[in-house]
C-alpha cells in the first residue's frame, strides 16, 4: 500500500489560528469531521487558538484539512493551519469525533 493511496489511514494534529473562538469552531469542526467519517477531537486552546487531532483515510484528511485552512465556522477568520506529527496507522483509534473542553 502506497503512500499515495487514497485509502490509507493517517492520522495528524492540528492547530488553526486566527479569530477562530468565540464562532462556534469546535462545533462545525465536528460536524464536518462527522459527516466526513472522520474520528478524533477538537478544543479551544489556552492561546486562542483552536486544536485537535483527526483519523481516517487520507482522501478524507484532504477534505478536512482543507475545511480547516479555507472555511472553518462561519464569521471566523482563519489565518493558518500548522499540521503537526502526520503518522500513517493500522488501524482506528478513534470511534468518534468529539469536542474536548
Amino acid at each position: 500500500m502506497g503512500v499515495e493511496d487514497p485509502n490509507v489511514l493517517a492520522m495528524v494534529e492540528f492547530e488553526v489560528f486566527g479569530q477562530v473562538q468565540g464562532c462556534y469552531f469546535t462545533k462545525y469542526c465536528k460536524e464536518m469531521a462527522e459527516a466526513l467519517g472522520i474520528g478524533g477531537w477538537v478544543k479551544n486552546s489556552k492561546k486562542g487558538t483552536i486544536v485537535g487531532k483527526i483519523q481516517g483515510t487520507k482522501a478524507q484528511l484532504d477534505q478536512m484539512i482543507e475545511w480547516l485552512k479555507t472555511t472553518g465556522s462561519p464569521g471566523c477568520k482563519i489565518e493558518k493551519c500548522e499540521l503537526t506529527n502526520w503518522e500513517y496507522v493500522a488501524k482506528i483509534a478513534y470511534t468518534d469525533f468529539s469536542v474536548r473542553f
